[in-house]
């Protein structure tokens, strides 16, 4: 049985990633501050013998006790309400929370997997993006403490694996989203679901011509899993290449619903990427992996999902 240390595990993809590595019959222990995350996500497995939960903020210093196999670091406010809320916390869980885990790592021998993000590449002026891609950030803005935090993180991981050989591995991940998903999260998938359920109307910010790639749940855990028992290095864009506007994704989550909701327009938020789609060659080539998830199938279940919680 292999040990997995995982942070940030009462999130979105933590919890599902945490259930994944329990069906494949590894021992799990989950180090959350709780600060975005949810003990909701995370009470399925409290039953069970091969999970333990810690709350803790990886910021300061832990004992885990025991030899680890995996150190998974995904602790991070992701969604622009948490980061925007949290900026200060965004900023120290990339810095000194990736140092910490990368240590931990390096005490134990262990594989280390980090979930970057496509926002590394800011408002990209290459389309679509792929890994060799350096990015177009504003280091000096509303969404740097996010980016810049994980471009640093990025730096500092790759310093651990070429001076202190530490066996690495970072994806990063673009939009996702699937149950667990909080309801006001700021993300787009879940603020037009909620919105739609609720009759209201619809925000779109901007003009609705800018997209994202919107890739399932269950096919972002099949990368994470596949890029976790391997030793590549990456990093490794993991997200769907089919490219959506925001108007086409507020239409489809309306039909879905059969919602009465009306689209209406903000302006578009400071330093908000206009497109963003992922080149996903380097995982089709090194992973064997591709989504098989395609969006009407993947909000069709997140509805339901919302539904079933009342959302």
């Amino acid at each position: 049985m292999k040990t997995y240390v995982i942070s940030g595990g009462a999130g979105f993809i933590g919890s599902h990633l945490i259930k994944a590595l329990l069906e494949r019959g590894g021992r799990v222990i989950c180090y959350d501050s709780l600060a975005t995350g949810s003990e909701e996500n995370i009470a399925p497995f409290l039953s069970n013998q091969n999970f333990k939960f810690v709350k803790h903020d990886i910021c300061k210093p832990f004992n885990v006790g025991e030899k680890v196999d995996y150190v998974l670091n995904l602790a991070c406010p992701a969604s622009p309400v948490d980061y925007r809320n949290k900026p200060v916390e965004t900023l120290l869980v990339s810095s000194l929370g990736t140092k910490n885990m990368l240590d931990l790592a390096k005490e134990n021998r262990a594989r280390f997997f980090h979930t970057s993000t496509s926002e590394v590449y800011g408002d990209p002026l290459e389309h679509p993006q792929t890994e060799k891609y350096w990015g177009h950030v504003n280091s000096y803005g509303e969404r740097s403490c996010y980016d810049e935090g994980k471009r640093f993180a990025e730096a500092l991981i790759y310093i651990y694996r070429k001076d202190l050989n530490v066996n690495t591995g970072i994806i990063r991940i673009f939009n996702t989203y699937g149950p667990n998903m909080k309801p006001f999260d700021g993300r787009v998938v879940s603020t037009f679901i909620r919105q739609a359920l609720k009759n209201e109307d619809i925000t779109i910010f901007g003009d609705g011509s800018q997209t994202r790639a919107f890739c399932y749940i269950s096919d972002q855990i099949d990368a994470q899993m596949k890029m976790i028992h391997s030793d590549l290095e990456g990093p490794i864009n993991i997200g769907n290449p089919n490219e959506f506007t925001m108007l086409e994704l507020a239409e489809k989550v309306l039909k879905l619903t059969n919602s009465k909701s009306k689209i209406v327009y903000s302006p578009l938020p400071k330093d908000d990427p206009t497109q963003r789609k992922p080149d996903i060659s380097l995982a089709r080539k090194e992973l064997g992996w591709e989504p098989n998830v395609n969006l009407d199938e993947g909000l069709k279940k997140t509805i339901a999902w919302f539904r079933k919680k009342g959302y």
